[in-house]
């Protein structure tokens, strides 16, 4: 099977897509260490929109870039749509992705007919313990999963599957991603109505990583908007409630798109 690709400044980016007839496209955006995979059970959403989930620079099998910014993670999602031609974007981020999928926005809205924020935050804070542990050990990162990231009766299998992929991202990736959500602040720009397109905001009651009151911000801020939080699911809500959280996103392009 052919990989598809995009060219940005003369390196690979990977993407995977589940193709409409049609120039619409939702681009769902990974978190800080994950990939393209993680959003696997989102591209069989049964809208007629093209369905794309994009692996970040130097993230699986997209090239390796030397310096690693929300600004070049940015540039990556305009190159895909300038690409692929896309028309009637909406982005979907989950975590860093969000931060990415804002920025996005504020740069390019007329880009932008909508935004899904998937346990997200307008800022987003790391804890010093993860920035130190990706640092310097990087196994009691990946000890940590399970507990910070997880609802406690989560599939251990669904968990095992989260590991195996994040553990293809070299750690220091994963500390330049954490870093840039540690960096990350648009508090003051959405707290001023910024954001104008229809937005959807999904969290998981028992995340911990981005608690339900990043969430509530949005719905707050964002005068066009609705929240769902997502019972008996932690930080990685997409695949703990796929069921849930395809529904969620299915109902949200059918009443406000179509």
């Amino acid at each position: 099977m052919k990989i598809p690709f995009t060219n940005l400044d003369g390196k690979k980016i990977y993407y995977q897509i589940t193709k409409a007839d049609n120039q619409k496209a939702i681009i769902f955006i990974h978190g800080s260490g994950e990939n393209s995979n993680i959003w696997t059970n989102q591209l069989s959403l049964e809208i007629n929109y093209n369905l794309i989930s994009l692996d970040l620079p130097s993230h699986n099998k997209s090239d390796i870039f030397p310096d690693l910014s929300l600004q070049l993670y940015v540039d990556a999602v305009n190159n895909m749509i300038d690409s692929l031609n896309l028309k009637s974007v909406i982005l979907a981020g989950h975590s860093l992705g969000g931060a990415v999928a804002q920025e996005y926005y504020f740069q390019h809205p007329q880009k932008i007919i909508g935004l899904i924020f998937v346990g997200t935050g307008a800022r987003l804070r790391v804890s010093p313990m993860i920035l130190n542990s990706l640092k310097n050990d990087f196994q009691s990162y990946l000890d940590s999963i399970p507990v910070g990231a997880f609802y406690r009766k989560t599939k251990e299998k669904i968990i095992e599957l989260f590991i195996e992929e994040i553990t293809k991202t070299p750690p220091g990736v994963t500390y330049s991603d954490f870093s840039i959500c540690d960096n990350f602040d648009e508090l003051e720009r959405v707290k001023k109505g910024t954001i104008k397109v229809p937005s959807l905001i999904l969290v998981g009651k028992a995340d911990k990583l981005t608690p339900i009151k990043y969430s509530r911000f949005f719905k707050d801020y964002i005068n066009d908007s609705e929240m769902l939080v997502i019972d008996k699911a932690g930080h990685m809500i997409m695949t703990e409630k796929p069921l849930e959280v395809n529904k969620a996103i299915e109902e949200f392009i059918t009443k406000r798109f179509e």
